[in-house]
């Protein structure tokens, strides 16, 4: 039984809003996740990643794989919260 950190999708049609969870790999996109990681909100310019690092990096620590699109924004978000504080 592996663990993904993937996106959860919510948000109404045409207006999405994703939540990065950690969940097993069979559960479907929408299905109870283990635990919540943080969000990801697209339509804003530019967009909003709000993760909870230390969350993240238990759940990596613990053999979690992220998806391609939540590794792209682990990148991301990582580099520029140093840079931030």
């Amino acid at each position: 039984m592996a663990v993904k950190i993937k996106l959860t999708r919510l948000g109404s049609k045409k207006n999405p809003f994703y939540r990065v969870v950690a969940a097993n790999d069979a559960t479907a996109r929408d299905g109870r996740p283990l635990d919540f990681l943080g969000y990801y909100n697209p339509m804003t310019n530019p967009a909003q990643v709000k993760l909870d690092a230390e969350k993240v990096q238990k759940w990596l620590d613990r053999g979690a794989q992220p998806t391609d699109t939540v590794r792209s924004l682990l990148k991301t978000y990582l580099s520029a919260a140093p840079a931030a504080e």
